[in-house]
């Protein structure tokens, strides 16, 4: 509904409200204040605005603001600015948008890429969460466009003091994330607002760090106390699980995330949905494993198969992997584990194409592996053989058949 009249402060304040769920725009009429809009609702909304075509343009409407915070007289000379911006040709609804996105700060930011990106996992936004609040704390409600490259560079040095690793792992998030700003912030032309990352910095100065992947594993030798000190642990779940991850070699939350309903006891497999290459990953079990979760089953009331007595998943490994190095003088985290069941497999000449599959390893650039469908029966015999090491090696199991010796009584 629309209608005319010349607009005054006592006519503005007398007006009646529409209907409920609907709204009237009256246009003023004052030769002195043209093109001024009123735009009423069944709430008693009034607010100001002004309706104009831009030169070559869409139509636009641009707020100005709500009355009575917006005097009238306010409103008629904002009214006469904004009809001569347009009047230029110029956008004031794209100099609103450019002026929003300059002023987006870091963590709206990070807030639209965690709504736009829905396919990351809870353990990698866990991670950037952390990333940013150790090392852009008092960025977050700075204006993402304020960080410049020189501030990226000191920023870098200084946490590369504590960790070279984590100091690369936050600059690479905070990269990600002005990839994403300078996509999802553009001008009406596609022209990005953010013209470069200030994180290439790093890149033309070559200033990432360099760290050497982590290549610890638990040798052949260090396997019988490693085990005999795991078996020793007074806790059966945190026991199972660190022998489970080494005689699986998966990742330390696949492993900790797995329901009773991925495990077939009947048909002796397990599967991991929606692991860290988003490709479900199903492995054979070995004799050792299958009576294992068996056991387990029997006295675990949760719907994980890695919990405590009270139906708990496990969470905290770091006294249990105390104790273990204590006892047996191998020092170790989690995913050394994996690397070891990795090292094992490839010391028994496993093949390359079936490890591949056991450790759930993407393809990558490698073509023959996309034609190769590795069954599950196929990985059996490599599993069993991989367990069959890891127990000799550990002294659970003989290396050998062992034949007793009969005394017997020499004649004179």
């Amino acid at each position: 509904m629309e209608t005319h009249f010349k607009f005054t402060k006592k006519a503005l304040e007398t007006l009646p409200l529409p209907p409920a769920g609907q709204r009237v725009t009256y246009y003023n009429r004052d030769p002195k204040c043209t093109g001024l809009v009123l735009r009423v609702t069944s709430t008693g909304s009034k607010t100001f605005c002004v309706f104009r075509r831009v030169k070559g343009g869409k139509p636009e409407r641009i707020t100005l603001g709500r009355y009575p915070d917006l005097p009238l007289e306010e409103a008629c000379r904002k009214a006469k600015e904004t009809l001569s911006e347009l009047a230029q040709g110029n956008s004031v609804v794209e100099q609103n948008r450019r002026q929003k996105a300059q002023e987006t700060t870091l963590s709206e930011v990070f807030a639209e890429y965690l709504a736009s990106r829905k396919d990351l996992k809870p353990s990698t936004i866990k991670d950037m969460r952390r990333a940013l609040n150790e090392t852009f704390q008092d960025w977050l409600d700075k204006p993402i466009t304020k960080i410049t490259p020189d501030m990226i560079e000191r920023r870098h040095k200084e946490h590369g003091e504590h960790s070279k690793a984590r100091a690369n792992l936050a600059m690479r998030y905070l990269r990600a994330l002005f990839n994403f700003a300078t996509a999802k912030y553009t001008d009406e032309n596609g022209t990005p607002i953010i013209v470069s990352n200030p994180v290439r910095k790093l890149s033309d100065t070559r200033a990432w760090y360099r760290v050497d992947r982590r290549q610890t594993v638990i040798k052949p030798h260090e396997l019988a106390p490693w085990f005999q000190a795991v078996m020793a642990l007074p806790r059966p779940d945190v026991r199972d699980y660190l022998v489970f991850v080494l005689m699986t070699g998966l990742r330390r939350e696949e492993a900790l995330g797995l329901k009773w309903e991925r495990v077939d006891i009947t048909g002796r497999t397990l599967t991991i949905i929606d692991p860290k290459n988003h490709q479900n990953h199903t492995l054979p079990l070995s004799d050792y494993l299958l009576d294992m979760l068996t056991r387990r089953q029997t006295v675990t009331a949760s719907e994980y198969v890695f919990a405590d007595n009270q139906g708990r998943c496990i969470s905290n490994f770091r006294y249990a992997q105390a104790n273990v190095q204590k006892a047996s003088g191998v020092a170790f985290c989690i995913h050394d584990l994996r690397r070891t069941f990795a090292t094992v497999a490839e010391s028994l000449d496993i093949p390359a194409y079936a490890l591949k599959r056991l450790l759930n390893h993407a393809n990558g650039a490698d073509v023959t592996a996309g034609y190769i469908v590795a069954n599950v029966e196929r990985l059996r015999d490599p599993m069993q053989r991989i367990t069959d090491y890891l127990l000799k090696a550990g002294g659970l199991k003989e290396t050998a058949e062992v034949v007793p010796f009969v005394r017997r009584t020499v004649e004179a």
